[in-house]
């Protein structure tokens, strides 16, 4: 049998039999093939008998835009964080001296610990 009489065969195989061929070869050769078997098994789901997706129950909150009121969404973002004023830690005195400055020309108050 070539490499093509091969690839057809292994085709025109159903999930049940490739889950058995990868569990015998994994057998056979001593081996795992845990990720050929999810890339071999895509395919054929499409027309196979689907498991349902497992539902999302982590999400990550992303604020896009801060809307008209940005100083109470700062507030409620300040509060949500546990963000008590410290903008950043650990800089050398020259960033830190420089970033003091960006936020005291936008009206901050800023102290350097």
């Amino acid at each position: 049998m070539n490499k093509q009489e091969l690839i057809s065969a292994i085709k025109a195989m159903t999930v049940a039999e490739l889950a058995e061929l990868v569990k015998a070869l994994e057998e056979e050769f001593g081996v795992s093939a845990a990720a050929p078997v999810a890339v071999a098994a895509a395919p054929v789901a499409g027309g196979a008998a689907v498991e349902e997706e497992e539902e999302q129950t982590e999400f990550k909150v992303v604020l896009k835009s801060f809307g008209a009121k940005k100083i109470d969404v700062i507030k409620v973002v300040r509060a949500i964080t546990g963000l008590e004023g410290v903008v950043k830690e650990n800089m050398p005195k020259a960033e830190a001296e420089e970033l003091k400055k960006q936020l005291e020309e936008a009206g901050a108050e800023v102290e350097l610990k």
